[in-house]
């Protein structure tokens, strides 16, 4: 087994690109400010003085131009990571990425591909209305895409790299709170397969099931949990485009109790499909109705205080848990 060290989740996504570009030459990174800037998150720093600004394209303020040619050169035969600076810009992109990006291969009867990574930041931190919002549901609504959301390094640069090995198109979606959390990550390359979630803490009086930020929001609130005796698994979806159902299943199985935890808005959001698909497949096993606790459906304040209202919290967490057990 490769040697573990301790990274955070920005560097473990730094060396995913690396390896690829090393190992693979038609491994491109282009988006606004990859290059000599070194991204937005600084998550690209370094490698364009190590690769050159033919292989880490500074590109035009453009996000629509940008997923055109990376679907384009993915087509050609080039494999590009694309980098949107954060989720709330791909919204100039949805032409490209949900008319040609995700449908590709499908109109051209299998014959064509465009396995482009589209990298991109959701999250939150006094930035507003128009730029802290979570549109996952969106990319895991359309069939074509593959939709993950690592939660810690070893995941994120685990999946980066199946991202990087595959042959359909990857919208990678990483937390902007996240990118200075630290976890061990082993040496070298390894892959974290699409569609396989992580139990990250086993449990046997409720399940929550999350993804990304909000599996360390659940953890915390599991370990204070566990010092009145309420024993809580947490699933970490990992991937919500497939996502791995069977997991989730036997863990409600097990647990009898299901609490969907995430950072999108509860209507229509990733929370409807989980517990909707929970109710229906586990409910012979369900002592009580499945429950989210999810984002207030606002456009978010840029105030801190009103902001931090606006998200579950580790208090939300504990008070929602210990009503469905009460």
């Amino acid at each position: 087994m490769a040697d573990m060290i301790q990274v955070t989740y920005r560097d473990a996504l730094k060396e995913a690109m690396r390896e690829a570009m090393k190992r693979d030459e038609n491994v491109v990174i282009m988006g606004e400010e990859v290059g000599v800037w070194g991204g937005t998150y600084a998550v690209t720093r370094g490698l364009y003085d190590e690769f050159g600004g033919r292989r880490v394209i500074d590109t035009p303020i453009a996000e629509m131009g940008i997923i055109g040619v990376a679907t384009g050169a993915a087509m050609g035969g080039m494999k590009p990571i694309a980098e949107i600076m954060t989720i709330n810009f791909a919204l100039v992109a949805m032409d490209q990425i949900i008319n040609n990006t995700a449908k590709i291969h499908s109109m051209f009867g299998g014959t064509m591909r465009a396995p482009v990574v589209i990298r991109t930041a959701a999250g939150w931190g006094q930035l507003a209305a128009t730029h802290s919002q979570s549109f996952e549901a969106w990319f895991a609504h359309v069939p074509g895409l593959i939709v993950v959301m690592p939660s810690t390094p070893y995941d994120a640069k685990g999946l980066l790299t199946t991202a990087m090995y595959s042959q359909n198109p990857v919208v990678f979606i990483e937390h902007s709170r996240l990118y200075g959390e630290k976890g061990q990550v082993p040496q070298g390359e390894f892959r974290v397969p699409f569609g396989v979630a992580d139990v990250k803490r086993d449990g046997k009086d409720l399940t929550i099931v999350t993804y990304s930020r909000m599996v360390h929001v659940a953890l915390n609130a599991a370990n204070e949990l566990a010092k009145e005796n309420i024993n809580v698994e947490i699933v970490d979806l990992r991937s919500l485009r497939p996502i791995d159902w069977e997991t989730v299943y036997n863990s409600i199985r097990k647990t009898h109790r299901a609490l969907v935890l995430t950072e999108d808005w509860m209507t229509y959001g990733i929370s409807a499909e989980v517990a909707a698909r929970i109710g229906y497949e586990t409910f012979d096993y369900l002592d009580a109705p499945v429950e989210r606790l999810t984002q207030l459906e606002v456009p978010l304040p840029y105030a801190s205080n009103l902001e931090k209202l606006s998200f579950p919290d580790e208090a939300k967490v504990m008070q929602q848990v210990k009503a469905m057990l009460a």
